[in-house]
Parts: structure tokens; C-alpha cells; sequence
């Protein structure tokens, strides 16, 4: 009876290998040889040809900017205004506290230690932050060493949009919504 088990389980296992055996060796004689050397050839044309049309563009763009650029010199529009004008009492109004523009404090997570980090970075103002990725919030924070680790910075770019467009509510809102400033 004991032999009788044995074969009942090692007949099948046996079969089954011999089978995958058997498959794979017809599966292998049928797989046809792809020349894809043509198919390389072809690319590498197309791709001649693109780098030839962008080279093409490029110049075309250069001579239409050497033309449209004015005789004198333009201030850059940061230096000459605002693109957003910050307002102190809609801020303290729905946040319930005095805001100074562009205090990173204001963003959920951010300290004055973690607010020192950024400006180091060149990262001052609200506008600035949330242009910066997260990637490279998460550099600034690692600078810091060790204790700046178990902060997460994935949220801070978006509070700061909200700061610096001046949307209080919805600023107030997200904050309460995640405490401690987790997505």
C-alpha cells in the first residue's frame, strides 16, 4: 500500500517534467529568426532626419528672437512687480493669526529651523516653494541631517501655492483635513 502512494504522487511529477521537456524544445525549433537589422537601419534614419528637423527649428527660432528682441534691455517682471499681491487681512481673517508674506512657517510641517534650511537653498517665498519638487524639498531637509528625517515634505510645494495665490480657505481647509501636513 505504501508503494502504491509513492507511484500515485511520482508517476505525475515525472510526466509533468518530460512534458515541459517536450514543449520547450518544440516551442524553440518554431521561434523564427527576426532580422531586425532592417528594422535598426530604418530608426537610425528616422532619427537622423528628426535630429536634422530639430537642428532646423533651432535656427529658424534663434533668427525669429534675434529679430523680436527690443534695442533696450526689459527689467524682468519680479523685479518690477508682483504677479500676486499679498493680503495681510484676508489671511489673518480666515487663519485667525497674523501672516507675513511669504513666511514658510505658514506651511503645515515647516519650522523656523526647517524655514532657515530653505532660504540657505535660496528658497525664500511662498512662489518659490512651490516651484521647487519635492525631490529637491526632501534634499534640503536630508542637508539638515539626521532629525529632519521624519518630516515629510510631499505637501509643502502645494501649501505654498495656496499661500502665495492668496486662497486662505483652502489653504485652512487641507490643513485641518491633514493634520501634521500627510497627503
Amino acid at each position: 500500500m505504501e508503494n502504491m502512494n509513492i507511484w500515485c504522487w511520482l508517476i505525475p511529477a515525472i510526466v509533468g517534467i518530460v512534458c515541459a521537456l517536450f514543449g520547450y524544445l518544440i516551442g524553440k525549433g518554431k521561434t523564427p529568426e527576426i532580422d531586425q537589422s532592417s528594422e535598426l537601419r530604418i530608426l537610425k534614419d528616422k532619427n537622423i532626419q528628426l535630429q536634422a528637423d530639430l537642428a532646423s527649428c533651432n535656427k529658424q527660432l534663434s533668427q525669429k528672437v534675434d529679430v523680436a528682441l527690443p534695442s533696450k534691455p526689459v527689467a524682468p517682471i519680479a523685479a518690477t512687480e508682483e504677479l500676486l499681491p499679498f493680503n495681510a487681512q484676508a489671511a489673518k481673517a480666515v487663519l485667525g493669526k497674523s501672516i507675513k508674506k511669504d513666511d514658510l512657517k505658514i506651511v503645515e510641517g515647516i519650522g523656523p529651523k526647517i524655514q532657515q534650511l530653505f532660504n540657505s537653498f535660496d528658497i525664500k517665498t511662498w512662489k518659490d516653494l512651490s516651484e521647487t519638487a519635492v525631490a529637491k524639498c526632501q534634499e534640503v531637509l536630508d542637508s539638515g541631517g539626521a532629525r529632519y528625517k521624519i518630516h515629510d515634505p510631499a505637501s509643502w510645494p502645494m501649501q505654498a501655492k495656496m499661500a502665495y495665490e492668496g486662497k486662505w480657505k483652502e489653504l485652512q481647509k487641507w490643513q485641518e483635513e491633514h493634520k501634521r501636513g500627510k497627503l
